[in-house]
C-alpha cells in the first residue's frame, strides 16, 4: 500500500501541527504509549524562526497540561537558535525547562550532529543544576558518549540512549549496536531510569529479556507500529516521538536514509 502524501512528502513521519500531534497523541494514550512532543524547525537562522519555535514549544507544553496527555516536550539547540548565539539559546532552553517544571510537564533534549554535542550537554546539566527534571539524547556512535553517560547521570538527567543517526566516530553497525549494548547494560545494572531509543530487533529483544521497570521504549512515529503495541499490551513502558510543523524536509531526509542503510545492511527495523 502506497504511503500517503501531504504537500509533497511522505506523512508516516510526521504530523502537520498541534492540532493533529495532540489527537495522535490521545490515540496513543489510550493504547498505553505515552508521546514525546516535538516542534520541527532544527537549523533556525533568523530570530524570526526562533521566536516561531519558541512559542510552539510554549503551545505544546500549554496543550500537555490543559489536556490532561501522557506526554513530554523534546527540544533541540539549533531551533532554539544555537547556530545564531549559543548563550541565548542556553538561556531559551532553561526558560523552556522552568516552564514544563511549573506545569508538571516532562522535558526532553534531543541531540544534534557532533558539532552541537558538547553545548547540549552543557546546556542539559545547567537545568538539571536548577532542579528541573531532563531526559537528554546520547548517541552510541560516538567516542566521547561514555564520558557523557557519566556525566550526566551525576546530575539525575535520565539518558535516551540511540544508535545515532547523525556521523559518528564509527558507522560500521555490529560495533555500534554492541556500543548501545555495554552502556544500556551500565545504566541498567545501576537501576537508573533508561528511555531507549531503538528500533533494532535484536537490542529490542535483548532489552526485554528482563523485566526492567527502568526501561522504557522509545520508538518513532513511522516505526515500528506493532512492537509498540505489543510491548504496552506486556505493560512495558512505551514512548513515541511525534514531530510536527512545516519544517519537516530536513527530519523526513534522515527517516529515509535511516531505511536505506538497514535495507542496504539487509536489515529491517522491529515491526
Amino acid at each position: 500500500m502506497a504511503v500517503p502524501m501531504i504537500g509533497g512528502r511522505a506523512d508516516r513521519w510526521t504530523l502537520p501541527d498541534l492540532d493533529a500531534a495532540v489527537r495522535r497523541c490521545r490515540a496513543q494514550n489510550a493504547r498505553g504509549i505515552r508521546c514525546i512532543l516535538a516542534a520541527l524547525g532544527e537549523y533556525a537562522r533568523s530570530e524570526r524562526q526562533v521566536r516561531e519555535n519558541l512559542e510552539h514549544s510554549s503551545a505544546i507544553v500549554a496543550a500537555i497540561d490543559e489536556q490532561g496527555l501522557d506526554a513530554s516536550l523534546t527540544v533541540k539547540m539549533t531551533a532554539l537558535g544555537a547556530l545564531i548565539d549559543r548563550d541565548t539559546a542556553r538561556d531559551s532552553l532553561l526558560r523552556l525547562a522552568r516552564g514544563a517544571r511549573s506545569r508538571g510537564v516532562g522535558f526532553e533534549v534531543d541531540m544534534e550532529g557532533r558539532g552541537f554535542v558538547a553545548m547540549t550537554v552543557d546546556a542539559a546539566v545547567t537545568c538539571a543544576r536548577e532542579g528541573v527534571p531532563v531526559t537528554l539524547a546520547l548517541q552510541a556512535n560516538l567516542d566521547r558518549t561514555p564520558g557523557d553517560l557519566e556525566r550526566i547521570l551525576r546530575h539525575g538527567i535520565r539518558p535516551r540512549l540511540v544508535k545515532g543517526v547523525y556521523p559518528g566516530d564509527t558507522d560500521d553497525p555490529d560495533e555500534v549496536r554492541e556500543r548501545f549494548r555495554r552502556l544500556a547494560a551500565g545504566v541498567l545494572d545501576r537501576r537508573i531510569p533508561l528511555s531507549a531509543g531503538t528500533h533494532d530487533p535484536d537490542l529490542v529483544a535483548w532489552l526485554a529479556q528482563d523485566a526492567h521497570e527502568t526501561v522504557e521504549f522509545a520508538f518513532l512515529m513511522g516505526l515500528s507500529d506493532e512492537t509498540k503495541l505489543r510491548l504496552a499490551g506486556e505493560g512495558r513502558a512505551v514512548a513515541e516521538y511525534v514531530p510536527f510543523g512545516e519544517q519537516a524536509d530536513v527530519y523526513v531526509a534522515r527517516r529515509e536514509k535511516y531505511l536505506a542503510k538497514l535495507a542496504a545492511e539487509g536489515r529491517a527495523p522491529a515491526p
